[in-house]
C-alpha cells in the first residue's frame, strides 16, 4: 500500500533540466538548494531537445531522488486527515490498529546550518487503520525534545539550530567550543509497552507521548539517573553497559551493570535466555579529527576512528542471571570473532543447550567488513563447553545474496527461537548512479534451503525498515 498525505507542504525546488509535466517542480530562481548528504548535482550542459523519463540521464534523477529523500517537513498534521490511496489496496484481512513511525523531519534551520539525518528532530507520524472500512488516518508531530524546544520558535514557525549533535557542522550556529553535542532528537524508533508510547534515540533516555494526540508527555527515565551511579565506582574510563529487565507493567525485575575494560562502541545488541550478547565495534581516538571537531570544523563523531589493529571482532557474553548459568566463566574476557567487522543491526539471536551442558549460540545480523565493503546479512556461531570455554566462533554468510543489506527482521513470533526465515532491506542494483542506498527491495532468505525471494518497491520508489503487523490472535 502506497498512500500520499496531501496535506504535508509541497516542497519546491530548482530542476537542472525540463522535466515532464507530470513531475514538474514549480521553482524560483536562483535557489540554492539544501543538501543533506554529499551527492553530486549532475552536468546538465549537453542536455537539450524534448525530455522524457525515459531518457533523462540516470544521474539527474539520481540527484533529485536523493533529494527528495531529505526534505525537511515545516508542518505538523495535529488533527487526523484521511489519506488516499494512490497504489494498491489496503489488504483485507489487515488488522485495525495504528502504525507509529518515526524518524528524522527536520535537515535545514533558517540560519543555513545543515544537519546529517541522524541529527535531525524526531517527526513523529500515526497512521490509524480500519481494517474493516479500509481507511487510513494521518496525524504527525514533531517530539517536543528539550532540543526541539531550543530551536523552534513557535511563534514564527522558524528554526535555529544551537545544538551540533554528534554527525553534523553548524554553518550558521557557533562553532568553536560549542558543546551542545549529545542531542536527544527522539527520532530512532517507537515502541509501546507498558501503556505508554515512547520515542526512543540511541544515546539518550526515551521521550513519552501520548497516543491519542501525539502530545509529548516528557522525558521518561527508566534507566538514567539512578543506575549509572549504582555503586558509586570510578569507571577508569572503561565502557559502562547497564542491562534492566521490566515486566509489561514497567515493574523492574532485575538490573545490573558491567564495566568492559576496553574502548568500544556499541551500536545494537541481543539477548537469549541466559545472556546479553554485545557485539563491540573497537575505536580509537583520531587526533587530527578532534582538533577538528572541537573547532567546529568537522562532526564530533570524526574525534573517532576504527581500530583495525586486531584481525577480529569482539563479543561479550554477559550473564543474565550469574547464580545460574556460567557463574564461572570471566565475561570480561570477549570471544573473538574471525572478522574485523562493523556491528549494523541484530534481526534474531537465540540458543541451544544439548544433554551435556554445551551451549550454541546463533545470531543473525548485518555487518559492513570495516574496509568499507557493502553490508552483508550474516549468521555467528559461538559454542560453549559446559565450563563456560569457548570451543568455536565461526561467521558465515546466511545465503549467496550479494547485494546490500541492512535492518534485518523476522516475525516476532519467533523471536528468541530457531527460525527459518530472515527478511531486509536491500537494493536492487539497477540505479548506476545509487547502486547501494537507498534501498528499494525487500528480501526474503531462507536459513535452511538458503532460497532467496524479493519484493520490489518499482522504479524510482524506496523503503524503509521492513516490520511485521500481526494478525489478530484468533488467526
Amino acid at each position: 500500500m502506497q498512500a500520499k498525505p496531501s496535506h504535508i507542504i509541497p516542497t519546491k525546488f530548482p530542476s537542472p533540466i525540463e522535466l515532464p509535466p507530470l513531475h514538474r517542480i514549480p521553482t524560483p530562481a536562483r535557489t540554492k538548494i539544501p543538501r543533506v548528504i554529499s551527492i553530486s548535482a549532475p552536468d546538465n550542459s549537453q542536455v537539450s531537445g524534448h525530455v522524457t523519463l525515459e531518457n533523462i540521464d540516470d544521474s539527474v534523477t539520481a540527484f533529485w531522488d536523493y533529494q527528495f529523500l531529505f526534505v525537511s517537513q515545516r508542518s505538523e498534521t495535529v488533527a487526523p486527515v484521511t489519506l488516499r490511496v494512490v497504489d494498491g489496496a489496503v489488504p483485507p484481512d489487515f488488522p485495525s490498529g495504528t502504525y507509529y513511525l518515526t524518524g528524522p523531519g527536520l535537515f535545514t534551520d533558517d540560519h543555513g546550518s545543515t544537519v546529517h539525518p541522524l541529527d535531525g528532530h524526531g517527526y513523529l507520524r500515526a497512521f490509524i487503520i480500519d481494517g474493516v472500512t479500509a481507511e487510513v488516518k494521518f496525524m504527525a508531530r514533531y517530539v517536543k525534545t528539550e532540543a526541539q524546544v531550543e530551536e523552534h520558535d513557535p511563534e514564527t514557525g522558524t528554526w535555529r539550530f544551537t545544538h551540533r549533535g554528534p554527525f553534523s557542522v553548524l554553518k550558521g550556529g557557533q562553532k568553536l567550543g560549542n558543546t551542545k553535542v549529545m542531542k536527544n532528537v527522539a527520532n530512532t524508533s517507537v515502541l509501546k509497552w507498558g501503556g505508554r508510547l515512547l520515542c526512543l534515540w540511541e544515546g539518550g533516555i526515551p521521550y513519552e507521548i501520548e497516543s491519542g494526540s501525539l502530545d509529548t508527555i516528557g522525558r521518561f527515565d527508566m534507566v538514567y539517573g539512578c543506575d549509572l551511579a549504582m555503586d558509586g565506582a570510578d569507571n577508569g574510563g572503561d565502557l559502562v553497559d547497564v542491562a534492566a529487565e521490566y515486566d509489561s507493567d514497567f515493574n523492574l525485575l532485575q538490573r545490573q551493570k558491567f564495566n568492559i575494560p576496553d574502548h568500544l562502541m556499541i551500536h545494537d545488541w541481543a539477548f537469549t535466555d541466559t545472556h546479553y550478547i554485545l557485539f563491540a565495534n573497537r575505536i580509537k581516538l583520531d587526533v587530527i579529527g578532534s582538533v577538528a571537531a572541537v573547532c567546529g570544523l568537522s562532526p564530533m563523531i570524526s574525534a573517532l576512528s576504527v581500530n583495525p589493529s586486531k584481525s577480529t571482532s569482539p563479543v561479550y557474553l554477559l550473564p543474565r542471571f550469574p547464580d545460574k548459568s556460567f557463574s564461572y566463566r570471566d565475561w570480561r574476557v570477549p570471544v573473538e570473532a574471525p572478522s574485523q567487522m562493523w556491528l549494523m543491526h541484530v534481526g534474531n539471536a537465540f540458543e541451544v543447550m544439548d544433554d551435556n551442558g554445551n551451549l550454541e549460540v546463533q545470531v543473525m545480523l548485518a555487518v559492513a567488513p570495516i574496509n568499507g565493503s557493502i553490508s552483508k546479512e550474516c549468521l555467528v556461531s559461538i559454542n560453549l563447553d559446559a565450563d563456560g570455554g569457548c570451543q568455536a566462533c565461526s561467521i558465515e554468510p546466511l545465503n549467496q545474496w550479494t547485494k546490500p543489506t541492512d535492518f534485518p527482521v523476522i516475525n516476532p513470533t519467533f523471536s528468541g527461537n530457531k527460525n527459518t526465515y530472515i527478511y531486509a532491506a536491500t537494493s536492487s542494483g539497477s540505479r548506476q548512479t545509487l547502486p547501494h542506498f537507498p534501498f528499494d527491495m525487500v528480501v526474503k532468505l531462507n536459513v535452511l534451503d538458503k532460497s532467496i525471494n524479493t519484493w520490489s518497491a518499482g522504479a524510482r520508489s524506496f523503503i524503509g525498515e521492513p516490520i511485521f503487523v500481526p494478525k489478530p490472535a484468533e488467526e
